[in-house]
C-alpha cells in the first residue's frame, strides 16, 4: 500500500496541473487516471482536437476565399479527412506526452486506472489501494444529452463532440442541437469542410449568458459563413434510421411541430459533472441539486480530506477555471494562501472570428441598476485587421459611470482569446478604463482596438 501526500483523482487541466504544483510545493503526489493518456477530456477529446480542426479548416477557408485577393493564384486544396484526422491526432500525441513527461520530471505517480473513494484517506485503484492525507477529486465531465428528450446517442450518427471528432467521412448535413461553444465551434468547422450545418436553440439567442451585442452580431458573422439557425425550439426526439437521422422539433412561439433529417447529428447541449464509481454516495460527500460536488472556500468537501475542482464543483465549465482552482488547492494544502478570482476568469468561442469576455455584461449590469459606461470600437477601423481581411466585429468595454473601473469587456474579433487577456490583467489590478487608454500600444496590432475602445469610454477613440 503506498502512501501519498495527496492522491488526484483525473489527470485533466485541474487534475494534472494541481498534481505539479503540489510536487512543485513538496508533497509526495499521484495522480489516478483510467486512459491510456493523460490529459483528460481537454486534451483527449475536447479543447485541443477540436481547435486543431478548426485551425486547419480555417486555412483550407483563406485559400478560397482569400488568397486570390493577396495575389496567391493556383488550385484550391482539396480536403483528404484522413490526413485531417491524423493531424488532429498528432496534436493530441504531442500534447499527452507532454504532460507524461511533465509527470516524470516533477517525479508524480500515474496511478493507471479508475479510481474510487473505499474510506476517507483511501484510494482503490484496480486491486489496489493507496494512502493519501488528502484526496482531490478532479475527474471533470461529461456530455449531457438533450433535456426531456428521446434520443440515443451512438457516437456515428447521433454523436457527442467525441464522435464528431472522428467521423469516418465528412456528413453532406449536420445538425448541432445546442447553440452553445462546443456545438458552434465544430459547426464552424464542418461548414468551412463543405458541410450543410443547421443549428437548433432552444432559447431565441446562441450562446446563453454571452453579451447580448456580441450574440447578435455573432449570429449574424456565422450565417454569413453558411450555418443555419432555428432559435426558440425545442428539440424532442432524434431517430436514427440507417446512416440518417431525423430531428424532430417544435417552436416554442407557436407549438408548431417540424422535422429536419441530417446525415450527423451533434447533441451539444452542455455538460454535466462525472463522478460515477466514486463512491461518494457510500462516503456521505454532500452534492448540490444539480449533481455537482458541494465545497466550502477552501474546496473541501463535506468529508474530511476529501476536496473537489473543476467540472465536478459548481462555476464555467472551463479548462483554465479548473487550472487556477488546481494550483489553489495546491498552495492551500501546502500552508499558503491559494485564491482564486472568479470575477476575472476569461471565456472564448475559437471559431472565426473569436469570441471572448470577462466580466459583466451590459445585461448584468442593467439589471444590477449600476451607472455605466460604453466604449466601442470596430475592427474595421483597425489597420492591420483590414490589411488581414479580419475586420468583422468589434471590441466593447464597460466601465464604472463614477469610478472608470473596468468591469468588463465582450470581444467579437481577429484573436479575441489572446486580446482579452490584456482587461484580465488589468481588471486583476484595478484598473480603470483611462490607464488602458493612455498605455502605449504597439502598431499596427489588433491590440489597438482594445485601447481605442478604452479611449472611448473617455473623450472618445482616434480612429473612428
Amino acid at each position: 500500500m503506498a502512501q501519498y501526500d495527496v492522491i488526484i483523482i483525473g489527470s485533466g487541466p485541474g487534475g494534472y496541473v494541481c498534481a505539479i504544483r503540489c510536487a512543485q510545493l513538496g508533497l509526495k503526489t499521484a495522480v489516478v487516471e483510467g486512459r491510456e493518456t493523460l490529459g483528460g477530456t481537454c486534451l483527449n477529446v475536447g479543447c485541443i482536437p477540436s481547435k486543431a480542426l478548426l485551425h486547419a479548416s480555417h486555412q483550407l477557408h483563406e485559400a478560397e476565399h482569400n488568397f486570390a485577393k493577396m495575389g496567391l493564384k493556383g488550385k484550391s486544396p482539396s480536403v483528404d479527412w484522413k490526413q485531417m484526422l491524423a493531424y488532429k491526432d498528432d496534436v493530441i500525441g504531442q500534447n499527452t506526452k507532454g504532460i507524461e513527461f511533465l509527470f516524470k520530471k516533477n517525479k508524480i505517480d500515474w496511478l493507471k486506472g479508475w479510481g474510487s473513494i473505499p474510506e476517507a484517506g483511501k484510494v482503490k485503484v484496480g486491486d489496489e489501494t493507496h494512502e493519501a492525507k488528502h484526496i482531490i477529486i478532479a475527474s471533470g465531465s461529461e456530455s449531457a444529452n438533450v433535456p426531456g428528450a428521446e434520443v440515443e446517442i451512438d457516437e456515428k450518427v447521433v454523436v457527442t463532440s467525441t464522435g464528431a471528432l472522428e467521423l469516418g467521412s465528412i456528413p453532406k448535413s449536420l445538425v448541432v442541437v445546442g447553440g452553445g461553444v462546443i456545438g458552434l465551434e465544430l459547426g464552424s468547422v464542418y461548414a468551412r469542410l463543405g458541410t450543410e450545418v443547421t443549428v437548433i436553440e432552444y432559447l431565441d439567442a446562441i450562446t446563453p449568458g454571452q453579451d447580448g451585442e456580441v450574440a447578435k452580431q455573432f449570429q449574424r458573422l456565422l450565417q454569413k459563413q453558411g450555418l443555419k439557425f432555428i432559435t426558440g425550439a425545442a428539440v424532442s426526439k432524434v431517430e436514427t434510421k440507417g446512416d440518417k437521422a431525423t430531428v424532430g422539433y417544435a417552436l416554442r412561439k407557436d407549438d408548431s411541430t417540424h422535422e429536419l433529417k441530417a446525415d450527423t447529428v451533434l447533441v451539444s447541449t452542455g455538460r454535466k459533472p462525472y463522478t460515477e464509481g466514486l463512491g461518494l454516495d457510500e462516503l456521505g460527500v454532500k452534492m448540490t441539486q444539480r449533481g455537482q460536488i458541494a465545497v466550502d472556500d477552501g474546496y473541501a468537501t463535506s468529508v474530511d480530506g476529501i476536496y473537489a475542482i473543476g467540472d465536478v464543483i459548481e462555476g464555467p465549465m472551463l479548462a483554465h477555471k479548473a487550472e487556477d482552482e488546481g494550483m489553489a488547492i495546491a498552495e492551500i494544502l501546502a500552508g499558503q494562501a491559494g485564491h482564486v478570482n472568479y470575477d476575472v476568469i476569461p471565456s472564448v468561442i475559437y471559431t472565426h472570428p473569436e469570441v471572448a469576455a470577462v466580466g459583466l455584461t451590459e445585461e448584468q449590469l442593467k439589471e444590477e441598476g449600476r451607472d455605466y459606461k460604453v466604449g466601442k470600437f470596430s475592427f474595421m477601423g483597425n489597420g492591420r485587421a483590414k490589411a488581414n481581411f479580419a475586420g468583422d466585429g468589434f471590441v466593447k468595454l464597460l466601465a464604472d459611470a463614477r469610478t472608470d473601473r473596468i468591469l468588463g469587456c465582450h470581444v467579437i474579433g481577429p484573436m479575441a482569446g489572446d486580446l482579452i487577456h490584456e482587461v484580465c490583467v488589468a481588471m486583476e489590478f484595478g484598473a480603470a478604463a483611462e490607464d488602458l487608454a493612455r498605455t502605449c500600444h504597439a502598431h499596427p496590432t489588433y491590440s489597438e482596438a482594445m485601447r481605442e475602445a478604452a479611449l472611448a469610454c473617455g473623450d472618445g477613440p482616434i480612429h473612428a
